[in-house]
């Protein structure tokens, strides 16, 4: 067991494939961390993982009594207190935060996954210094959050940043002969059925392929498969569009990409032509850069929530 850190703080990200814990000095400096796989489909196996990951830091870390930040995906009704969640379904229905705090009889702060990615870039992260940014998240779906002046700002329903569940147009899907898809949020046509990662391998496949996954895409196109070509362009023309409106809704100084996409070099250099091309004249596209946590973002912007609350 290592030394306890002196007001030592847990972020936990909870995402559809991993759950990651990390152990934050009051620098907000990440001490320990550890990783495990989402239980899928049973909500008990959920909570007791989320229990045993707690128990296995505090019994490494000497912090019995720390607080603990933690990321939800989807979003929380504040009158009930039930999850939605479209990438962890079995959360969908319960009072999650509720039930964890039953389990974890300690002071816990609550937040969306992607919400807390971006509070992380925006202190410390590749956005701190600027006056506004979006964290924009592309992986298994798409989403984000806002912060100005480094302060989170949620909204009304805690939604703000949700762009992912924001509609793509008919025309566009028409003009690349894309299906309207069901989304696991109860609406159709959602951006992030057609712009996350797993939105490049169905775009792929629509077109008579079978990746199964965006890394499967991007390793064909770069060996000149040409199906695999379109598909990237496509989901380009997509994305840029989706950015577009969030520039002309939000206007952020910079976006800060997150998730598997975020390692795909070439999307930094090809992303402001797409943009541009769905915005109208003297609108100047921001820097769009990568992270500089990576994918521990989400799990250390989670401790700033229980570290620093002020700036949720």
């Amino acid at each position: 067991m290592t030394e306890p850190t002196p007001h030592a703080c847990y972020g936990i990200d909870i995402g559809g494939t991993k759950i990651e814990l990390v152990a934050c000095d009051a620098a907000l400096q990440v001490t320990w961390r550890k990783r495990i796989a989402t239980p899928q489909g049973d909500y008990t196996a959920f909570l007791q993982a989320v229990e045993e990951l707690v128990a296995s830091a505090d019994a490494e870390r000497g912090n019995a009594a720390a607080s603990i930040g933690i990321a939800l995906p989807g979003v929380r009704d504040r009158r009930s207190g039930r999850q939605l969640s479209a990438n962890v379904p079995a959360l969908t229905g319960q009072c999650v935060a509720q039930d964890l705090q039953a389990r974890l009889q300690r002071p816990l702060r609550f937040g969306n996954d992607l919400q807390c990615f971006a509070l992380s870039e925006a202190h410390g992260g590749a956005a701190d210094g600027y006056a506004s940014m979006f964290g924009a998240i592309l992986g298994t779906g798409a989403g984000g959050g806002y912060c100005v002046q480094g302060r989170l700002i949620s909204g009304f329903n805690g939604l703000a940043g949700e762009w992912g569940h924001w509609s793509v147009p008919a025309n566009l899907l028409q003009r690349h002969g894309l299906p309207l898809l069901d989304c696991g949020c109860g609406l159709r046509g959602c951006v992030e059925r057609y712009v996350s990662g797993s939105g490049v391998s169905m775009i792929e496949r629509h077109l008579g392929g079978h990746a199964n996954n965006a890394s499967d895409v991007i390793a064909l196109a770069e060996a000149g498969d040409a199906r695999a070509r379109q598909a990237l362009d496509i989901h380009r023309d997509l994305l840029g569009h989706s950015f577009a409106a969030l520039i002309l809704a939000l206007d952020p100084h910079v976006i800060v990409l997150g998730g598997g996409l975020s390692q795909y070099a070439p999307l930094y250099q090809q992303l402001p032509a797409a943009i541009a091309t769905h915005l109208f004249a003297g609108v100047e596209v921001p820097p769009i850069v990568p992270p500089r946590f990576g994918d521990a973002g989400g799990a250390r912007g989670a401790a700033l929530l229980a570290c620093q609350p002020a700036f949720s």
